[in-house]
């Protein structure tokens, strides 16, 4: 296994848009394009197995990698763990600056059951399966997917905290947390990021957001386009129509404009998406975009 910073691939020139138009963002001692890409949809329907043609998935990894995302999120819940093959099938020998971020503490028993374990057992044992899937002697940024209300938080973190001293992992970051959850885990472990569920449909993490600015933390909105709904609502179907993009460009286009600490991970199956998604670093909300948009 190698660590992702030590080889280099070759990429060809884009004529499109570039994750390096969002600007950068830190996350510890690395940084990134501030649009990464969420990995979740490349797996087959409710992010279970792989979906038939199983050299679409490499040929949209490479595409965003092109389009200059060095930032990819995962998790190992996600197929379960086929996900985290199909960006190292695609991207092994990884490219010098790309970071893959996964995540562990969720079991999948069937295609719609989500069960949270946060015994450290577990996450001992995720995170060495995840290094192996990923091809990695660490993991750049490995996050607690989702509190165990069976397990005590800390006892969670701490686990990782272990892991991270014995050079399994170089960054922590938590997800689906409270303000409260952040606090706690900050006073085990430095935390570089938090994900949880924020679009411009559900903004109930805005506490969460407002800890994490003066703190540096990067904020990862998962469902970051909020859905049909989000992506139909009036509001955004005008401010969209003004600046000639589609809705999605426009909602991450919204979050990117909502708070320099906010990395968007938007996912997508599509080639033709994807690259309509990086035209959200192209545009400039107005004041006038942004109270209609709420």
């Amino acid at each position: 296994m190698l660590d992702a910073h030590k080889t280099e691939v070759q990429l060809k020139p884009s004529f499109y848009s570039d994750a390096a138009h969002a600007g950068t963002i830190a996350l510890g001692d690395l940084t990134v394009n501030r649009l990464g890409f969420g990995a979740m949809r490349l797996c087959g329907d409710s992010a279970w197995g792989r979906r038939r043609d199983r050299d679409h998935p490499s040929r949209v990894l490479r595409r965003a990698v092109e389009l200059g995302v060095n930032f990819i999120d995962t998790a190992d819940s996600y197929g379960p763990e086929t996900n985290e093959l199909m960006i190292s099938e695609a991207l092994y020998p990884y490219p010098s600056g790309l970071v893959i971020a996964t995540k562990g503490g969720l079991l999948r028993p069937d295609r719609r059951s989500w069960v949270r374990d946060g015994r450290p057992d577990h996450l001992r044992h995720a995170v060495e399966g995840s290094l192996q899937r990923l091809r990695l002697e660490r993991i750049d940024l490995y996050q607690f997917h989702a509190p165990d209300p069976n397990v005590p938080f800390a006892e969670s973190v701490g686990a990782l905290a272990d892991l991270q001293r014995a050079g399994k992992i170089r960054h922590l970051g938590i997800s689906n947390v409270t303000v409260a959850q952040l606090e706690l885990a900050r006073s085990i472990a430095p935390i570089v990021s938090v994900q949880n569920e924020y679009n411009l449909r559900d903004q109930t993490s805005e506490d969460v957001l407002a800890a994490c600015e003066p703190l540096g933390i990067a904020f990862l909105p998962w469902y970051p386009l909020g859905g049909t709904r989000g992506l139909r609502a009036l509001k955004v179907k005008q401010v969209a129509m003004r600046h000639g993009c589609t809705h999605a460009a426009l909602s991450i286009a919204w979050l990117l404009a909502k708070s320099p600490v906010v990395l968007p991970i938007p996912g997508t199956r599509s080639i033709d998406h994807l690259e309509e998604n990086l035209r959200a670093t192209s545009l400039s909300l107005t004041p006038e975009d942004l109270d209609d948009l709420g």
